[in-house]
């Protein structure tokens, strides 16, 4: 009876406290702006069985992944046991639930063997952290109470296995014969003290039993405020992605409402409060983006697969998470005390610098590794749009391309009646789409240049190859000529929302005017761009890469190679960001590169892992921030180190950074970087 009473206290306790604790997070949370609807269910319940219960993502690294899967599922699974302990502690019962039968062997020969591995894995985690000291888990963001926070987080959940298992192997060792289910690991590990006396046993499964019960109740309410809050966020988090395709940023709709009025005078102007653009501090914050850093678990894995971070700039991901959770725990309080409430601090600049903010390449690295589905590149380019919309701190340089968009259309300042300067040298003319329509056709295609490869000498050079390729292809297409403007990617991405939607608006009655449905397009940025983001504006087309296009050429048999001048060549394919990590597109350029028969060769860090070039996020147009190298120049090492002849690549950022690379090196002479539709074009001999 002492028992049961002294269990139903700790319990009440353990409920009041959490309970009391989450009513607080769930305040905090109220603070925060909308961020989107929560539909789809179906399709977040798909979601979070993927990414969360089967742990894809932790796989991503296999060994490491496996142990911390055995952990996730070892936790599941002892669950099981954790209730039936709760049962039995209020109902002063004894194995309650083995009444499922088979049911009950089966779960409970699983949390044993279980709570061995996570144990084991456990203590491989503590080695890690204490002794070989890997480096993701250190940083200027990683204080010396954030490594005490996860060493007394594991400890805590090495002595819950080693109770677990303790308890299990004196309730074997009493019972003998008798026991309610199967227990694998402690039936061998009761052998071991079976010379025991049964009163010293009974203590010892007494003491363990309540370490066990009371760790956990300590651990749950221990949690919210540790790293280790992720073991209760994790699984909402996932649940609560955005489902949106990763590289699509989301609109500002107060913007939209601005830019319809500037385009179109007489559109009614609604009378709202005026609202903050982007974020300044962490009530600006959605209630996602403050989930996701709640959820977040500190390790790691995005910061060390951020190209600025590798090559020493400010830029962590982690720590952009860590602050905000951080902020709004400062603040947070206050402001619901009084609405008010200001200290003078914020989020940007207190917190988080400018300098912090532009290094990020918008490569989504960070996204793709992090195994709770946070989303940092969008929260990081929200912070932008605050610093560009309401105070105007881009860089200058950055200022400069956007008066060349706003002027010129194009982030360089070449008038838009040089826009088709680049065919001047091809031996045919190029069909512009305001002359085919004039004559009473319509092309099955437009060919979306890019600004790129229109103006810059490098890229003129990948849309001449690839118009050669249209032509000898005999492709119905046409171009837009001096009516193309800029698709707003860099503009976006660097934080000018308000120039992004002025450039879209435009774009789209461009194209609509034509009757356009199909893209095909160069450039992944604009492939992006406009497949994914121009749908909030009424803009839906069917978009394709140049790579995309080129293989289903190669598969339908228009596309055959006569010349194969380079196939003794060893090749190496750079992915670029946009085409690859951010829409999946990996199949597509390897297969047209194969179907030229030469070596082709991997870099150490290829496909979804492939670093980023450094010119996203409008880098290209900017200094790069402070670091020990340039990421290009990483990346260009990385090429190199494949002793491949020549490195391809299909955008057009990707070309310039890695001819950059390459002159750095000393080693264009020696190696050539060539666009696929270079390539292709040289194996058909134009």
């Amino acid at each position: 009876m002492t028992k049961q009473i002294i269990f139903i206290i700790a319990l009440t306790l353990t409920f009041v406290i959490f309970f009391w604790t989450i009513s607080r997070v769930l305040k905090l949370i109220k603070l925060t702006k909308p961020a989107f609807p929560v539909r789809d269910i179906g399709r977040r319940i798909l979601v979070t069985l993927e990414v969360a219960f089967f742990q894809s993502k932790i796989f991503r690294r296999p060994v490491i992944g496996f142990l911390h899967a055995l952990v996730f599922w070892g936790f599941c699974v002892i669950l099981f046991g954790s209730l039936e302990m709760v049962v039995d502690g209020i109902f002063r019962s004894e194995r309650s639930f083995s009444k499922l039968g088979i049911i009950y062997d089966v779960l409970i020969a699983c949390g044993d063997i279980l709570g061995a591995l996570v144990a084991i894995s456990i203590i491989v985690f503590l080695f890690r952290r204490i002794i070989l000291n890997v480096k993701r888990f250190h940083g200027i963001e990683m204080k010396k109470l954030s490594h005490q926070d996860a060493n007394v987080a594991l400890t805590i959940i090495l002595v819950l296995m080693l109770s677990l298992l303790g308890m299990n192997t004196a309730y074997v060792a009493l019972l003998s014969t008798q026991i309610e289910g199967a227990y694998p690991v402690s039936s061998i590990l009761s052998s071991l003290i079976d010379n025991w006396i049964p009163k010293n046993l009974f203590v010892f499964h007494e003491i363990n039993w309540w370490t066990h019960i009371l760790l956990i109740f300590l651990f749950a309410n221990i949690l919210p405020y540790s790293k280790h809050f992720h073991v209760f966020m994790s699984i909402p988090n996932v649940f609560l992605s955005r489902l949106e395709p990763l590289g699509k940023l989301s609109t500002m709709e107060n913007i939209k409402k601005e830019v319809k009025l500037m385009l179109d005078p007489t559109t009614p102007a609604e009378q709202a409060p005026p609202e903050r653009f982007g974020v300044l501090d962490a009530d600006d914050a959605t209630w996602k983006n403050y989930l996701d850093s709640l959820s977040c678990t500190q390790c790691g894995r995005c910061t060390s697969s951020c190209p600025a971070n590798i090559t020493g700039k400010k830029l962590s991901p982690r720590k952009v998470m860590m602050d905000l959770r951080a902020r709004m725990k400062e603040k947070g309080p206050q402001l619901l005390k009084n609405s008010e409430y200001s200290d003078n601090r914020t989020l940007v600049k207190n917190y988080i610098s400018t300098e912090e903010l532009w290094a990020c390449t918008t490569c989504n690295a960070c996204a793709v590794e992090c195994p709770v589905n946070i989303n940092h590149p969008k929260f990081i380019v929200d912070m932008r749009r605050y610093l560009v919309l309401e105070e105007s701190l881009a860089p200058p340089m950055l200022n400069t391309i956007f008066n060349n968009i706003t002027n010129n259309g194009a982030p360089w300042q070449f008038s838009p009646e040089d826009r088709l300067r680049w065919a001047e040298e091809l031996p045919f003319s190029i069909p512009v789409m305001s002359n085919i329509v004039a004559q009473g056709k319509k092309p099955e295609y437009l060919w979306w240049v890019g600004s790129a490869g229109a103006f810059d000498d490098r890229c003129k050079k990948i849309s001449r190859a690839f118009a050669k390729v249209l032509n000898h292809l005999e492709v119905n297409y046409a171009v837009l000529g001096i009516e193309e403007s800029s698709s707003g990617d860099v503009a976006r991405r660097a934080g000018n929302e308000m120039l992004y939607q002025m450039q879209v608006m435009m774009n789209i009655q461009t194209l609509a005017n034509y009757g356009i449905k199909k893209i095909i397009t160069t450039d992944p940025h604009v492939y992006n761009t406009i497949k994914h983001e121009y749908p909030d504006f009424g803009g839906n087309f069917e978009v394709i890469h140049h790579t995309q296009f080129l293989n289903q050429m190669l598969l339908n048999g228009r596309l055959k190679f006569t010349i194969t001048t380079l196939e003794f060549k060893t090749i190496t394919f750079h992915d670029p960001c946009y085409l690859g990590r951010i829409n999946n597109e990996y199949k597509a350029p390897r297969q047209v590169l194969d179907s030229i028969t030469f070596q082709r060769v991997e870099m150490k860090r290829c496909r979804s892992f492939a670093l980023c070039c450094g010119a996203g996020g409008g880098q290209m147009f900017k200094e790069a921030e402070q670091g020990n190298k340039e990421i290009f120049i990483e990346r260009i090492e990385e090429a190199l180190a494949t002793k491949a002849d020549i490195i391809a690549t299909a955008c057009p950022y990707c070309m310039v950074m890695m001819t950059d690379g390459l002159k750095y090196k000393n080693k264009e002479e020696e190696i050539f970087c060539y666009d696929i539709a270079e390539i292709v074009a040289k194996g058909l001999g134009l």
